[in-house]
């Protein structure tokens, strides 16, 4: 369902932070080839083989900032930054007011709805901005390349890019960055152009935060299934690398990796069919929680219990948790970032250092405190992280009551 991510580091970080660029993958490109490292060289464990999005250095960096404390405003973790390297905006200063375009990679799931929402409301905070112009490349690599064509020769202030897929889009956004201050966000590309790149921690803390979790309640020499959306996009690439990472290291036996396009039929179908051949399921991973609801009433419909697994910030899922009294954890991937790039845009307008590489706070949702993300007003598919709650039109613009 979302956003890819890499860290920069050491001279890498120091070589960007000064404004020069290099055409070669960095920090915000993952493809950069399977690591030489004992993780990506771990038996395969019914894992299969590791992802070339797999980068170690930027694994052991992503799991190093599950513990670091981020800088900037405690309310509003949309604003803060994990040790940030600050980048010279002084050459994209201008005066208002200002035209924000975006080309969005897609509104086609309650993850990118929740956001985009966000990103508006933000947006209309702002009186120096005079129009935000968006075009919806609606998951299609080849309209979006288009897109950022046509709003990168409109005039626009600044382009913010939520990217389709990681690879393919690269070549659009270098030549958008030619024309334009480009804000790349959510899914990161192959060059470091952009002004700055926004995501939370990233995917390899995400797998490892949910892997984790199983091997810690699975017992030794439990069957794990592990569910995955789609190949291909770095942000859900590198949570299955991280998770099996974890499993290879583990006892646990992998007894299958399966897509399920983020389809909650198919999801269920999938389980349904490890049930009947393996008899039981001991745990299951998710590199996205958009279907984990179903995915728990495939074993309510086979009669048994709902082993451990996890899931992502949806209420639906977090109501089913604690109703059901479920053994899980929700890793995140905020959809507060969404407000994040409006704030740099107005900041790089006004000249002002942002971070080059912008790693946001990835908080994870445990039994412990899950009752602080209830939120029994919102709809079954809203994010909990939205950080929206202060923002113009809450909660009926997100599709809740007051109350």
């Amino acid at each position: 369902m979302r956003p890819r991510s890499l860290v920069l580091a050491g001279a890498a970080l120091a070589m960007l932070a000064s404004g020069c660029t290099t055409d070669k993958p960095t920090a915000t490109s993952a493809t950069t080839g399977p690591a030489a490292s004992a993780s990506s060289a771990a038996p395969a464990a019914g894992t299969g083989e590791q992802s070339k999005f797999f980068v170690q250095a930027d694994y052991d960096a992503q799991l190093a900032m599950r513990s670091q404390t981020a800088q900037g405003p405690q309310d509003k973790p949309w604003e803060q930054a994990i040790s940030p390297q600050m980048a010279d905006t002084a050459k994209h200063k201008k005066t208002g007011p200002y035209e924000i375009c975006f080309s969005n990679a897609a509104v086609n799931n309650p993850w990118r709805q929740v956001g985009w929402k966000s990103m508006q409301a933000e947006a209309a905070q702002h009186k120096e901005i005079s129009k935000l112009t968006a075009l919806d490349a609606e998951g299609k690599d080849d309209k979006q390349i288009s897109d950022i064509s046509e709003l990168s020769a409109k005039g626009c202030d600044v382009l913010i890019i939520s990217p389709n897929t990681t690879a393919t889009l690269t070549p659009a956004v270098k030549a958008a960055c030619a024309k334009v201050p480009v804000i790349v966000f959510d899914r990161g590309v192959e060059t470091d152009c952009p002004v700055t790149f926004i995501k939370p921690i990233g995917g390899y803390a995400f797998g490892a935060d949910a892997a984790e979790f199983l091997v810690e309640k699975v017992p030794a020499g439990g069957k794990v299934l592990a569910l995955r959306i789609s190949p291909g996009v770095d942000v859900l690439e590198t949570r299955w690398s991280a998770a099996k990472v974890a499993f290879d290291a583990s006892e646990l036996e992998v007894v299958g990796v399966e897509f399920t396009d983020g389809d909650a039929a198919k999801a269920k179908s999938i389980v349904s069919d490890y049930i009947q051949r393996h008899g039981k399921i001991d745990g299951v991973w998710m590199d996205s929680g958009a279907t984990s609801v179903a995915v728990a009433e495939a074993f309510e419909d086979a009669g048994l219990p709902v082993p451990p697994m996890t899931g992502e910030d949806q209420q639906d899922f977090l109501r089913k948790w604690k109703d059901d009294g479920l053994t899980a954890i929700a890793p995140t991937y905020p959809t507060y970032q969404w407000r994040t790039p409006i704030i740099a845009a107005l900041k790089i307008l006004a000249g002002e250092e942002v971070p080059k590489a912008w790693n946001l706070p990835q908080p994870k949702i445990t039994a412990a405190n899950l009752d602080t993300y209830l939120q029994p007003n919102m709809p079954p598919l809203h994010y909990a992280l939205c950080g929206c709650e202060n923002l113009p039109g809450f909660p009926e613009t997100w599709g809740g009551t007051k109350g």
